[in-house]
């Protein structure tokens, strides 16, 4: 938002966009590594794999049918899967994660944040006003909280105590954990989809791996088994959202508004009634 108000002033955003590029692109990668340590692999695995196939379960459905439901409503390519893939895995870090592997502009990337923004405070008062009504013991709540929320799961399992958001939190990590193998899927995928298109048959097939993903994985194992890096590890995942939102900043600075006002209802209409499918899976 404040990259987007900042344009009113056009000298200080033509100067600025001269490194907005470098912040978008570099900052985003080391924010997305940061955000590693947020990933605790000793509390996911020490509650079973039984929360992670169910985030493998979720995810595999939602990816397809957010997309889906987006192209059915005309949205393009490459909006149609940051949107499918901020709704399904983790929120506006899931956007940012693959917009590199989709070659995603700077305008597709703000709305996708936006849209998954937007949604994940909306599904979030829904399933706290649920709660009462769902019949559901704490944990239950949590894992269906976890599994659901597009951004703020803690949030929501909260509000049926420690107990909820403790199972919140685990199957919360749990899709988070799925942030680098769907990268990597992306990233084969639009590579033969760019070579098919081309129509060059001696083009080399070039697959835009997310390396930095590598960086998100070794983060998470450093933080979960070395003991004197866990003090610092609070620290080290606010210097990732303090990083992610300084290219998000970058990010706002180039947005062009009117692609927004024109782009904006139809993946909107299709992520919410995806956001219902989803919770209705998690249940």
């Amino acid at each position: 938002l404040l990259g987007m108000v900042i344009q009113v002033c056009r000298p200080v955003t033509l100067a600025a966009r001269e490194s907005t590029g470098f912040i978008a692109n570099k900052f985003l990668r080391a924010g997305i590594i940061f955000l590693g340590f947020k990933l605790n692999l000793i509390v996911l695995v020490s509650a079973g794999l039984q929360s992670l196939e169910a985030a493998v379960f979720v995810v595999a459905i939602m990816i397809p049918l957010n997309y889906a439901a987006a192209r059915f409503l005309r949205v393009d390519h490459t909006l149609a899967l940051l949107t499918a893939c901020g709704c399904s895995i983790c929120g506006a870090a899931a956007v940012m994660g693959v917009s590199g592997a989709l070659k995603a502009k700077a305008d597709q990337s703000v709305l996708a944040v936006a849209i998954v923004a937007i949604l994940g405070t909306v599904f979030t008062l829904i399933e706290v006003f649920a709660q009462p009504i769902l019949g559901f013991t704490d944990s239950q709540f949590g894992v269906m909280a976890g599994l659901s929320e597009i951004a703020h799961a803690v949030a929501a399992g909260g509000s049926a105590g420690p107990v909820g958001t403790d199972s919140a939190i685990i199957a919360k990590l749990s899709r988070v954990l799925l942030l680098a193998p769907v990268a990597i899927i992306l990233g084969i995928v639009e590579a033969w989809r760019q070579r098919r298109q081309s129509q060059d048959r001696d083009q080399k097939f070039k697959v835009p791996i997310p390396w930095f993903m590598g960086g998100f994985i070794a983060a998470s194992a450093i933080g979960s088994y070395i003991p004197a890096i866990g003090s610092a590890v609070p620290m080290l995942v606010k210097i990732a959202y303090l990083i992610l939102g300084m290219s998000m900043a970058a990010l706002g600075l180039n947005v062009n508004f009117s692609v927004i006002a024109k782009e904006g209802v139809r993946p909107m209409v299709s992520a919410i009634t995806c956001s219902f499918v989803i919770l209705a899976l998690s249940w």
